[in-house]
């Protein structure tokens, strides 16, 4: 099981109210939020491995050297060396680092790759698993690494932290008319403005989808604008003949890597904390309560 970890905390930041609080009367909603809904997972899932998936740079230079508009709107600061401060909100920020403090007392599995985003981390060991992938994630990106026959799928939350859609090929073909492999055309084709990415103008999701349909993948597409006899219109061949140098780059932006360096990390679902005192410290510092005890309640049954 592959946790992108902040689509998560966030939606955990959203979905418990900020009245949570620790003892000194900072929220840690996010961080009771996240640790409830870890244990949702294990309990529902039983996986014997969990890796926390993180964002060592949520938005990778390279990407945005191909696209330059990549989650622009959503940048806080420009940092020259080293990854762009990202907008998050003021009582999220604090939270964060002791999320992920929680996660390595644990033993939680926690891993970041500079220069890479969790999308990146999670396909890395996607390609390698030798097993069935639950991934979880509110990140529709993620899509594409559903693959049936590995027995790759989505949790995606859609209320709160508690309701998952099982997102498996069937769930794509009804909803977006492509399957696993295709959704990255799909979402390049379309864009997404949540992602800075443009798109083709004028090419929405149902005429991407019917495209791919019609011509295979985005190389089928770009073969059948060089083909007079090709079934486009007029209109569209145009758009995409203007967004060649889009189209040229945008499959290295939108398809997560699957080659990132990863680290000789145990990925073990734990049996109990690593670190016992650190945790009964985070405790009692942040008030972690019933969402720690039940967790740990369900690592060690």
């Amino acid at each position: 099981m592959l946790l992108d970890t902040a689509s998560l905390y966030f939606r955990a930041y959203f979905g418990v109210p900020d009245s949570v609080r620790a003892p000194d009367g900072t929220p840690v909603n996010a961080v009771r939020g996240l640790l409830d809904f870890i244990d949702r997972l294990v309990k529902d899932h039983r996986p014997d491995h969990l890796v926390a998936c993180m964002d060592a740079d949520w938005r990778p230079h390279w990407r945005v050297e191909l696209i330059p508009s990549y989650k622009a709107h959503r940048v806080a600061e420009e940092r020259p060396a080293g990854p762009d401060e990202e907008e998050v909100p003021d009582t999220l920020s604090p939270q964060v680092p002791v999320i992920e403090a929680v996660l390595d007392a644990l033993g939680i599995a926690r891993v970041g790759v500079a220069g890479y985003e969790a999308d990146d981390v999670i396909g890395t060991y996607t390609a390698r698993a030798t097993g069935p992938v639950d991934i979880v994630t509110g990140d529709r990106d993620l899509y594409q690494l559903v693959d049936d026959a590995r027995g790759v799928r989505v949790l995606y939350p859609v209320k709160g932290v508690g309701t998952l859609n099982l997102v498996d090929e069937a769930a794509l073909r009804e909803k977006y008319g492509v399957d696993g492999g295709g959704y990255a055309d799909l979402a390049l084709l379309r864009g997404d403005p949540s992602d800075g990415l443009p798109g083709v103008p004028g090419i929405g999701e149902k005429t991407a989808a019917k495209l791919l349909a019609e011509f295979g993948d985005l190389t089928g597409i770009q073969a059948a604008v060089d083909d007079p006899k090709a079934k486009l219109t007029p209109t569209q061949r145009k758009r995409l003949t203007e967004a060649a140098p889009y189209l040229a780059v945008a499959p290295k932006v939108v398809r997560v890597a699957d080659d990132v360096p990863l680290p000789d990390t145990g990925t073990a679902l734990p049996q109990g904390p690593r670190d016992a005192g650190a945790l009964d410290a985070l405790a009692a510092r942040w008030g972690l309560g019933g969402s720690l005890q039940r967790l740990l309640t369900t690592l060690t049954t």
